[in-house]
């Protein structure tokens, strides 16, 4: 497996080796604004195929629902609908 894999990325950017991966028991948080790096070091590589940050970083986040990573503390689905909402706008600037 590739190291610059997204899921690799998001590890990398959380300090784990493994996420948990259980619903029950899921403890890793990732800051929006770690997602966001994972976003612009993918997107620089090519690999993302969103227009935009926002749209990149919802890319990355997408990778976190499956993973079980909450983003802010919020489970990685609500933080789509956070975004989606336009509620971090402003953290995309």
């Amino acid at each position: 497996m590739s190291r610059n894999s997204t899921s690799d990325q998001i590890k990398k950017a959380l300090g784990v080796k493994k996420c948990n991966g259980s619903v029950d028991s899921a403890t890793e948080s990732l800051p929006l604004e770690k997602a966001m790096e994972v976003a612009r070091t993918k997107a620089a590589l090519g690999h993302l195929t969103g227009a935009d940050l926002k749209a990149q970083t919802k890319e990355v986040i997408g990778t976190c629902v499956a993973m079980r990573v909450k983003i802010d503390g919020h489970w990685a689905n609500e933080a789509l609908a956070i975004i989606n909402k336009g509620e971090w706008d402003e953290r995309f600037n």
